[in-house]
């Protein structure tokens, strides 16, 4: 029996069985859907791309995966020399891990380790209110959603504030002396909510960073490769740390990669084995995941996908952007993000069936109503989407 994710397993409704899928649609034995969450927005590029499949067929007539303790493959080195050139500044030392939440794990742990191998104390983290980070200990620890981690109680040693800047300077003032970073999703809190904030939140943290020696971590595996607009919202205001995840593969394959700055780095680069990052996922570095990962990062910049991106985001306002309806709070649009906020999360029920029958799958949650699109997306099937959202609201 397998046992779903964010489900009640006795209520919870039967999933649709995925028999094929293509570009932007999934095939179910009696329906054709364009997925307007790109399966969890990773799936970029869309389904069945055969540059991302022949990627991944010719390194499996190769292998498929060697462990990173000891040995070396020319994917991984391809992948770390290819997001050494792609990521901004100095962000060139990659950890890689096979998770989106293993990888803020390791960033983490990066942060606590740095100070630890300066002779500093300095256990609490800053993080956001309704802050997401993923499901693993560490991370839902940083993470501020009782709707996902209400089992569990596990708050000791993380400060969580508003995306204000009083706050943000507050914190500051009051625990500097004790941060080892400051975590955020950059820009968009996905999972908390589709929160979308300013970016002179980011900068005014990166100048106190900067002046108390706190590590500045963003976890754009939400948020990277263009979802907010910007190829990486790193590219705007630099992060000490980068945790990327989700689109990093195109989503074929699960993988993550920590990227560290050279400050970073060198706080662990010693003669003394103490001072070693200790952490080592079997699956770091796996081939397929890296040989997928370097095609997807060619496809990107060869398509030109920031104009993909600025062509969605263009289409979502002129469809989105003004409607309304009692039962919304707000409608709020960034880059590939819509997302449609209601009062009463009941507004929303029954609005998967709904979407179904119309040839478009959505899974709404809490309040939220939303679209995070694969960027290969035409405009009649992104219209299609938000037309099935405001029938919702239209139907009586």
């Amino acid at each position: 029996m397998i046992w779903y994710p964010y489900e009640q397993m006795k209520t919870m409704h039967t999933p649709y069985k995925i028999l094929d899928a293509q570009g932007v649609y999934l095939r179910t034995e009696d329906q054709t859907l364009i997925d307007s969450i790109s399966s969890w927005w990773c799936v970029i590029h869309g389904y069945k791309h055969p540059e991302l499949t022949a990627a991944i067929q010719a390194q499996a007539g190769r292998f498929c995966h060697v462990m990173l303790g000891g040995l070396t493959h020319q994917p991984v080195e391809d992948l770390a020399a290819r997001l050494q050139a792609f990521l901004p500044g100095d962000l060139d030392h990659c950890f890689f891990s096979d998770s989106g939440s293993v990888g803020v794990e390791v960033a983490l742990k990066m942060a606590l380790q740095y100070n630890t191998n300066q002779g500093r104390k300095r256990p609490l983290v800053l993080a956001l209110e309704h802050a997401y980070h993923g499901d693993t200990f560490r991370a839902m620890e940083v993470g501020d959603d009782e709707d996902y981690h209400f089992a569990f109680d596990q708050k000791q040693g993380v400060i969580h504030i508003p995306t204000e800047i009083p706050a943000l300077e507050a914190a500051f003032q009051a625990y500097h002396d004790q941060l080892n970073s400051f975590l955020v999703e950059p820009l968009l809190q996905g999972a908390g909510g589709m929160r979308m904030y300013d970016l002179p939140f980011l900068e005014r943290a990166r100048q106190l960073c900067d002046r108390y020696d706190v590590l500045l971590i963003f976890d754009e595996v939400a948020t990277g490769f263009g979802r907010t607009g910007h190829r990486f919202v790193a590219d705007r205001v630099l992060p000490d740390i980068l945790v990327l995840g989700k689109a990093l593969t195109g989503g074929y394959i699960g993988h993550a990669a920590t990227v560290a700055n050279h400050k970073v780095f060198q706080a662990f680069y010693s003669d003394d084995p103490r001072r070693a990052l200790m952490h080592g996922p079997t699956f770091m570095g796996n081939a397929l995941a890296c040989a997928a990962a370097c095609k997807g990062i060619e496809i990107f910049e060869r398509e030109n996908y920031m104009a993909k991106i600025q062509r969605i985001e263009a289409i979502s306002r002129r469809e989105m952007a003004a409607f309304t309806d009692p039962r919304i709070k707000e409608v709020r649009i960034m880059g590939g993000c819509t997302c449609v906020e209601v009062y009463d999360p009941k507004t929303l029920e029954g609005f998967q069936q709904f979407a179904y029958q119309r040839g478009v799958f959505s899974r709404p949650f809490l309040s939220y109503l939303y679209s995070m699109v694969p960027y290969v997306i035409q405009e009649e099937e992104l219209v299609q989407i938000f037309d099935t959202m405001k029938a919702w609201f239209r139907r009586g």
